[in-house]
């Protein structure tokens, strides 16, 4: 038996699945935090990374991959 879920059906689906998960172990609150400051962090090194060197045109060599 599979259950199919696509689009918001399975975005509502994790987000419970998370938030019991939360709620029912402490450990896992901990992992979830750790997690979520990680990407926090990587996310706005990034961020900034980009923003002080923009990509310029010359950098970028295939600008039509796909040839359209």
């Amino acid at each position: 038996m599979v259950i199919r879920l696509k689009g918001t059906t399975g975005l509502l689906v994790a987000v419970v699945v998370v938030a019991l998960l939360l709620v029912e172990f402490p450990a896992y609150r901990l992992f979830f935090g750790v997690s979520v400051l990680i990407g926090l962090v990587i996310a706005g090194g990034l961020t900034w990374w980009y923003r002080t060197h923009p990509i310029k045109d010359v950098e970028v060599e295939n600008k039509k991959p796909l040839g359209l």
